[in-house]
């Protein structure tokens, strides 16, 4: 029985899965790349999934009209619809294409949310699905070059999976369950008759 408990636990050891979420309001103002500070969220280690959505349909912007767009950034027409963020009349254009901005070896459309773990930055947008690509705290931004005229924030809710390898600690736990379990089948085979 003490054989079974210990290789169960060693197994669930390895399927363990922890999930970690939450919503974090990241302002255009506030958590510019370029002005601001990153919206800090989850820890994570490098390999670890992630998960980030942004609605569609929630709002920020870079200043004055044109420049209103969701967490893809400033990449084609936009146009109010009478009850978004921008507060404009229904089919006045708010956000259009504004090109990209290049800041910490990145190259993203103005007004994309992106993250950043460990000094490296990458394009999160409204719906991003992957693996940390470093250990640390996920920081979040609004991606422009001044935030001086800035406006608005989107809610980005962020869920962590479990890590792709297994911190230090959870192998050494593997590794001592799977000791256990030998030596405790050692002693089963030492206890049983042997077949002549």
């Amino acid at each position: 029985m003490k054989l079974l408990a210990t290789t169960v636990f060693a197994v669930g050891l390895l399927t363990a899965s922890t999930a970690d979420s939450a919503v974090y309001v990241v302002g255009a103002q506030a958590n510019s790349s370029s002005g601001g500070i990153g919206a800090a969220t989850l820890s994570l280690t490098s390999g670890q999934t992630f998960t980030v959505a942004v609605a569609p349909d929630d709002l920020w912007s870079a200043g004055a009209l044109p420049r209103w767009s969701n967490a893809d950034g400033l990449t084609h027409d936009l146009f109010a619809t009478g009850t978004d963020n921008s507060g404009e009349a229904a089919g006045t254009l708010i956000g259009q294409d504004w090109g990209t901005w290049t800041q910490h070896g990145l190259t993203a459309a103005y007004g994309t949310l992106v993250g950043e773990i460990g000094g490296v930055f990458k394009v999160i947008g409204s719906s991003f699905s992957g693996a940390a690509w470093g250990t640390g705290v996920l920081n979040l931004y609004y991606w422009d070059e001044n935030n001086q005229d800035n406006a608005g924030a989107v809610d980005a809710f962020v869920t962590a999976g479990s890590s792709a390898v297994p911190e230090p600690a959870t192998w050494a736990m593997m590794i001592g369950g799977f000791a256990l379990a030998g030596q405790a089948l050692r002693k089963r085979q030492k206890l049983l008759p042997s077949a002549a």
